[in-house]
């Protein structure tokens, strides 16, 4: 089982609103989950890039990866 590890101000924020139930940080929660998760994403596209057995493979990760990075068409190799 892996391990993500998550910002302090995220992990207050989480106790913040379900150990004392302040419910005003539930959007700042729901951000930083989301960044995590598509940061996380990156990193597996990435993984999988540099690990792909085939080049067809290889090159789709890759595609993945930039456009989940928003690298403009123009602009890559």
């Amino acid at each position: 089982m892996k391990n993500i590890q998550i910002s302090y101000d995220l992990f207050v924020a989480l106790i913040r609103y379900h150990l004392l139930e302040m419910d005003e940080c539930e959007d700042e929660i729901r951000r930083g989950l989301e960044a995590k998760m598509d940061a996380h994403k990156r990193h597996e596209l990435y993984s999988k890039y540099k690990t792909a057995k085939t080049e067809e493979e290889q090159e789709k990760a890759r595609k993945e990866y930039l456009d989940m990075r928003g690298v403009p068409d123009s602009f890559r190799w």
